[in-house]
């Protein structure tokens, strides 16, 4: 689907804005990159994720009254934060700068995981809004105002966290300009071993110290891969999934800020784990499984390894979300 910022319509009311009218949004974490398609795969999970609880005031502009989660590491300048300024952005597109919004931001998930911790909220903020507002559009058209959120966050406005958090699934980002996002089909028994390490990983630093330049057969290799991904999940085929998610350019870089990465990769992998690797910039590790059993048997046998090495973890087991931000109250 293609989606650019000045085909995004006015919303079509459902019911004129009324003061202290408001929505409950939750929106998934994402495990992006997906190993060897580097800013152009993820996928959206079942939990962590973030929540939004957004109301109508009677005076224009946006603030936030609450962030709740964040050990206090965001801001409440409601210029300066993911959530409103992506949300700031729609209004200014849709002619809506009279709506006065307070937004509470309540985190669910940890920070610097490499799990879209900004993208959840920011697609939460987005839905939040689309949702007052009874906005009837494609939830893709808030994608290039996610993006100024993921612009903000970490530098760099790539859609592998919020394309999926948005619209669920697993997504491929086809191409950035224009913005062209594709679902794609993926095995219903596919599950995800998730384990977060208590380390920082800041995004930004991660990745600056990635290649700016390859070499033409390391770049055959990946295309190779990233191929034999998309076809794996059209074929619903799981082995061969695994056997393409190889990442040749990115990982040996970033598998050096993670401890025991390599030995956390050798632990799930014997034990029955289809593929293992970085989400996103790390880091948060992944393991596909063919089912929940042994999911949990890793996430567990990772967390223990972890602790043997005096360092905490979170762990997290779940099938790919297809529902992706829904409203709870």
């Amino acid at each position: 689907m293609e989606n650019k910022e000045q085909e995004i319509k006015a919303p079509t009311i459902i019911a004129p804005p009324s003061r202290g009218r408001g929505v409950h949004v939750f929106a998934p974490a994402t495990v992006a990159n997906v190993v060897c398609g580097f800013d152009v795969l993820g996928f959206a999970v079942n939990e962590p994720g973030d929540e939004v609880i957004m109301r109508l005031t009677s005076k224009p502009g946006i603030t936030i009254s609450k962030i709740t989660g964040d050990d206090g590491r965001l801001p409440l300048d409601p210029a300066k934060n993911t959530v409103s300024v992506s949300v700031q952005h729609y209004l200014q597109s849709v002619d809506r700068t009279d709506v006065g919004l307070d937004i509470e931001l309540h985190k669910k998930m940890p920070i610097g995981s490499g799990l879209g911790s900004s993208s959840a909220s920011t697609v939460a903020g987005l839905y939040a809004i689309k949702t007052l507002l009874g906005d009837d559009a494609d939830p893709a058209k808030l994608l290039p105002f996610a993006m100024k959120g993921e612009e903000m966050a970490c530098g760099h406005g790539h859609a592998d966290n919020v394309a999926p958090a948005l619209l669920g699934g697993f997504v491929l980002i086809r191409s950035y300009d224009p913005l062209d996002v594709i679902r794609l089909p993926h095995p219903a028994g596919l599950y995800c071993a998730i384990v977060f390490p208590d380390v920082d990983v800041p995004t930004r630093e991660a990745r600056q110290i990635i290649r700016q330049k390859i070499n033409m057969k390391d770049a055959v290799t990946q295309w190779g891969n990233i191929a034999g991904l998309v076809s794996g999940l059209f074929m619903q085929d799981i082995d061969l999934i695994g056997r393409s998610m190889t990442d040749i350019l990115v990982e040996p870089v970033r598998s050096m800020l993670i401890p025991d990465f390599y030995k956390m990769r050798e632990i799930a992998m014997g034990m029955g784990a289809v593929s293992f690797g970085i989400s996103g910039s790390g880091p948060s590790v992944f393991a596909f499984t063919k089912d929940e059993e042994t999911a949990k048997l890793i996430t567990q046998k990772l967390q223990q390894h972890l602790t043997s090495i005096k360092i905490g973890s979170n762990i997290y087991v779940s099938t790919i979300n297809d529902a992706g931000p829904k409203v709870l109250g």
